[in-house]
């Protein structure tokens, strides 16, 4: 119905934007029963992390041929599993064809590889006695302001979702469990962490959490997850760090960080 009509009625719908927390699955290349074997051996780590979940297939470093790739088979296997493929991140139009024939959504950030192009001339140097321009006006510029941290002052309660887009985030209370927090950057705790906790969520490895005691449902850094399984005989119920080292989440006490 028109507004014009009726400028009474409020439209059906509105569009916003949404932090939505996304599990990527990061293929490297496919076959189809080896992928069901992997993805089952996954699940059974974690059962109920995995259910329903969204999840975003990245070919960012994909090795097989776009030939092999069958996406129909995937979301068979991945809905028998009760997890829900909703896209890809495609590195070519390949790739991005066959997602759009599975009727999938295109997601960013795919690197995009190409053949490489002919040599561009060789810039001209200036003169090391005369500065560019640019270099001046680089070193005349005011260095740029750090991205504030988001401070939460309130326990974050089972249900909510605390998000810092860009920069850290700092809670001044417990995270209650069924809560999740997510930063691009580091993650404090000031309090019991009992929900999930997911820190450098845009690729950032040198993000850390912190928090005052450990109790947490799934902590995670730049994708890499460890579940309470993992967590329970190291740093359980106390003051830790989490960082990355190697591809393997690392849980150090604080007062020896």
């Amino acid at each position: 119905m028109s507004d014009i009509a009726n400028p009474g009625v409020k439209q059906s719908f509105q569009l916003k934007s949404a932090n939505i927390s996304l599990t990527a699955l990061e293929l490297y290349y496919f076959d189809n029963d080896e992928f069901e074997a992997n993805l089952r051996d996954k699940i059974s780590q974690a059962p109920g992390f995995f259910k329903d979940i969204p999840l975003v297939i990245s070919l960012d470093k994909y090795e097989g041929l776009d030939s092999e790739l069958d996406f129909f088979k995937i979301i068979g296997t991945c809905r028998r599993h009760n997890i829900h493929v909703i896209g890809v991140r495609a590195a070519n139009d390949d790739q991005r064809r066959l997602a759009r024939g599975a009727s999938l959504a295109l997601m960013p950030g795919g690197a995009v590889r190409e053949k490489p192009s002919a040599p561009e001339p060789a810039e001209e140097i200036p003169n090391a006695a005369e500065p560019a321009a640019e270099t001046q006006a680089a070193a005349a510029a005011p260095p740029a302001e750090p991205t504030p941290a988001r401070i939460i002052t309130q326990p974050v309660r089972s249900g909510q979702q605390v998000y810092a887009p860009e920069g850290d985030l700092i809670i001044l209370a417990p995270v209650q469990a069924g809560a999740e927090v997510l930063a691009a950057g580091n993650i404090h705790v000031y309090g019991a962490l009992r929900g999930r906790a997911l820190a450098g969520i845009h690729g950032a490895e040198s993000a850390r959490i912190f928090c005052q005691s450990l109790e947490a449902e799934l902590v995670s850094i730049a994708g890499h997850y460890k579940i309470p399984e993992d967590l329970q005989d190291n740093g359980w119920k106390s003051a830790v760090q989490i960082q990355l080292r190697d591809d393997v989440l690392v849980v150090s006490p604080l007062d020896k960080a």
